[in-house]
């Protein structure tokens, strides 16, 4: 699905700049390139897609049977449609903002959000290649309950009181519609009516958050292509306690997705790096890195962004721990 942007940052890396794919300038360049312009084509589309929908359909039933009695229903289906859509954590921001403009609650949509990074379809078969089914099976399940518990307890704390204003300006109009009402409009609006909104609201999201595509990809690229290979295993690798926690934290100035970090998780374990200690080093490069932090700060307040950080930190540690444990006694 993602090729064409392979091979534009392939053209332009190595044929128009002349960069060597062995360089790590070349590696940190051709990451920027592509995920640039990969979530730069995400922002455009999903948001104008998500915008056209909502003026074409009753997305406020959808909302309405997701806010109803059995949240966990909703969490779950959050998770679900997080774990089979192929986004990084980056290129995910563009649904959630269409989630909040549709009403959907900030549970359920930091559901997605958690899970969408984790989990796609290419990582597991990869995973099971690597680790075999039994751990890429409690991989895909842990990833799941990060996503739903996350997700829950993000709304127990009320957690859509810190969104950015303009987000939660968004969810508030949305939940202010009466679906009879807008079934109504959406059925007297005409195709020119709704593409002029779906334009209006991917131009106005995307000229907010376009810059920090280009700081958060451009720090995650840097990291990406400089970071001696080796260094992790070689320091990490003892299995101690403590090397969980230090795994997650290194992780976080990092940035891959789940399928790009699947060598890396590859040559860890390869150099001796414990399995626990390993799945969550790359969980929280994929899922708690400072590109991703970045963009989520144009959409979450300080306040929610640092519980978000944390709530993934501690999952991350308690993921390698156990997974440490379950493979020793295999």
């Amino acid at each position: 699905m993602f090729e064409i942007f392979t091979q534009l940052a392939d053209w332009l890396t190595y044929s128009m700049l002349g960069l060597s794919p062995q360089s790590k300038l070349g590696d940190a360049v051709h990451f920027f390139i592509e995920d640039v312009s990969k979530i730069y084509v995400l922002l455009l589309v999903m948001i104008y897609v998500i915008a056209l929908l909502r003026a074409s359909l009753n997305v406020e039933r959808v909302r309405d049977y997701l806010q109803g009695k059995n949240k966990g229903v909703g969490y779950l289906s959050g998770a679900v449609f997080g774990a089979v859509t192929p986004f990084c954590s980056c290129s995910s921001i563009p649904v959630f903002l269409g989630f909040t403009s549709a009403g959907i609650p900030v549970g359920i949509t930091m559901a997605f959000l958690l899970t969408s990074p984790l989990i796609n379809e290419v990582a597991v078969l990869l995973l099971m290649g690597l680790l075999g089914w039994k751990i890429t099976l409690m991989y895909v399940l842990i990833g799941l309950t990060v996503g739903i518990l996350g997700g829950a307890f993000l709304d127990s704390i009320g957690a859509e009181r810190w969104l950015q204003d303009f987000a939660l300006k968004a969810l508030q109009n949305a939940r202010q519609r009466k679906p009879a009402g807008q079934v109504a409009a959406a059925q007297k609006l005409t195709f020119a009516q709704r593409h002029q909104f779906a334009k209006e609201e991917a131009s106005d999201i995307f000229g907010r958050v376009w810059k920090w595509v280009i700081i958060g990809v451009g720090l995650g690229a840097a990291l990406h292509g400089f970071v001696p290979e080796g260094w992790i295993a070689q320091h990490l690798g003892d299995g101690q306690w403590w090397s969980v926690p230090a795994a997650v934290v290194l992780g976080i100035p990092l940035y891959s997705n789940a399928t790009g970090v699947i060598p890396v998780m590859e040559s860890l374990i390869v150099n001796g790096l414990p399995v626990g200690t390993t799945v969550a080093f790359c969980m929280s490069t994929v899922a708690a890195s400072f590109p991703e932090f970045i963009l989520l700060k144009q959409v979450m307040q300080w306040r929610l962004l640092a519980t978000v950080f944390a709530l993934l930190l501690v999952s991350f540690t308690l993921v390698g721990w156990l997974l440490n444990v379950v493979s020793a006694l295999m």
